[in-house]
């Protein structure tokens, strides 16, 4: 497959050594806004197209297409600024990360972004996370490689291993996805600004951040993010944070009620709501059905 002008820049971005600051997008409009105020790449938010586009929380509820047909319209609505895609687990064993693989690519994305959470994973800032083992994620890792025609397409591996097995076990994991392929390393949710500096110092391949509103990491400021070396700092919860706070402003002015209980500030409180109480009653009743034998 030929690749696209996005994939090219966002390359030439990563060589320069400049940090890569990317907005969460997650419909048209804010992809277009992306664009029209000169930011140089977005990301697709797994979490705000889920709650966006479905009024579900980030809980694996999003399916693949689903997600591939919100990456192509985001593509065409970004143009020639890259996008790097959320793609979560890759939506199954090795085999089926084949194929998202293949439809995200087609779908003009800069880079994807693969995680080693059990499925069904959860937003990497809600708690009751589990990691898959090392060794299967790599067999995720090796099928994405070698199912992309397109070497632009740049591979993301992000480890959620910090919360379940701590901060050493996530920093072993980002370097051996390192040594096995991929183009950028993402630790998930690092707890403190000491953290943040360790794994910029003993990981050693291009490094992505994610700062969330109201998460559990520091939300650093980009000259500091650059002097440590880090190459891609994202936000996925900005302008979905700011943009669900003025609606419910409106509405609330609209019938006179008062909106400050229901704002949020955290992602679980985000997440609530779009039902992820409701969800959680749900999955809990079922773990608990007793099955006749």
């Amino acid at each position: 497959m030929a690749t696209t002008a996005a994939r090219k820049a966002l390359r030439k971005l990563l060589d320069r050594g400049d940090l890569v600051v990317a907005p969460g997008v997650f419909d048209g409009i804010s992809a277009q806004l992306t664009k029209r105020t000169g930011h140089r790449a977005a990301y697709l938010t797994g979490a705000g197209v889920a709650a966006s586009g479905f009024g579900l929380p980030d809980i694996g509820l999003v399916t693949q297409t689903e997600m591939v047909e919100r990456a192509r319209m985001i593509v065409e609505a970004l143009e020639a600024v890259p996008l790097i895609a959320d793609a979560d687990t890759g939506y199954g064993a090795p085999l089926n990360v084949v194929r998202t693989v293949r439809q995200y690519e087609q779908a003009g994305v800069a880079a994807i972004q693969l995680e080693d959470q059990a499925f069904p994973k959860r937003c990497g800032h809600l708690p009751d996370k589990h990691v898959v083992p090392a060794a299967e994620f790599e067999r995720t890792l090796a099928a994405a490689l070698d199912a992309r025609s397109d070497d632009d397409l740049l591979i993301v591996a992000r480890t959620d291993a910090r919360a379940p097995l701590g901060l050493d076990a996530a920093i072993d994991r980002a370097n051996t996805y390192a040594v096995a392929g991929a183009d950028i390393v993402f630790i998930e949710a690092p707890q403190g600004t000491d953290e943040i500096e360790r794994i910029a110092r003993e990981v050693h391949a291009p490094l992505l951040i994610n700062l969330v509103l109201g998460g559990l990491t520091p939300l650093e400021s980009t000259q500091r993010l650059t002097e440590l070396g880090y190459a891609i700092a994202i936000h996925p919860s900005d302008p979905l944070g700011r943009a669900v706070f003025a609606m419910l402003q409106g509405l609330c002015e609209l019938n006179g009620t008062d909106p400050t209980a229901l704002i949020p500030a955290s992602p679980a409180e985000f997440f609530n709501l779009v039902g992820l109480s409701e969800w959680s009653d749900i999955d809990q009743a079922l773990a608990n059905r007793k099955v006749a034998s």
